[in-house]
């Protein structure tokens, strides 16, 4: 699962998806499969901007596309909102995934390095704010100091 989320598309091969989208938007009908293909490409990309551009399809077929296929979208958001650190969203997507169909194994474990990453930044985040308020306390503490001396 990991690998997935590290898999990343050459420039040609977006372009080439990218083409095959844009021609058939420009004629007035794109096939699902063209969306999802381009989608596919867009998250696979090295830039958070792609990536983005990739889920806004992917969330378009989950409203408009074929429903056989609206677990592989699901799926599909999930690595994408991963790879972007969305991680509320990436779980809320692979539990809605997982509720049609329980015993996925590639779900349950995309759903176990999400939960992971998730608590990892909770900790980090308790980290950033623990230092912060040591900064203030210490910050007061100082004062309090230079304020005795001069009395």
């Amino acid at each position: 699962m990991e690998a997935l989320l590290e898999d990343y598309v050459s420039s040609e091969d977006l372009r080439r998806f990218e083409r095959r989208y844009y021609d058939e938007l420009g004629k007035g009908s794109v096939k699902p499969s063209t969306v999802f293909e381009y989608s596919w490409a867009l998250i696979r990309s090295r830039f958070e901007h792609e990536v983005k551009k990739g889920i806004i399809l992917l969330e378009q077929l989950c409203f408009e596309g074929e429903d056989e296929a609206k677990r592989d979208y699901l799926f599909y958001l999930s690595i994408a909102n991963t790879k972007i650190g969305e991680y509320q969203r990436a779980l809320d997507c692979t539990r809605k995934f997982l509720a049609a169909e329980p015993n996925n194994r590639q779900a349950q474990e995309l759903e176990k390095i999400i939960k992971e990453r998730l608590r990892r930044e909770s900790l980090k985040g308790m980290a950033i704010v623990g230092g912060a308020a040591a900064l203030v306390v210490g910050g007061l503490v100082g004062i309090g100091m230079a304020l005795s001396k001069k009395h």
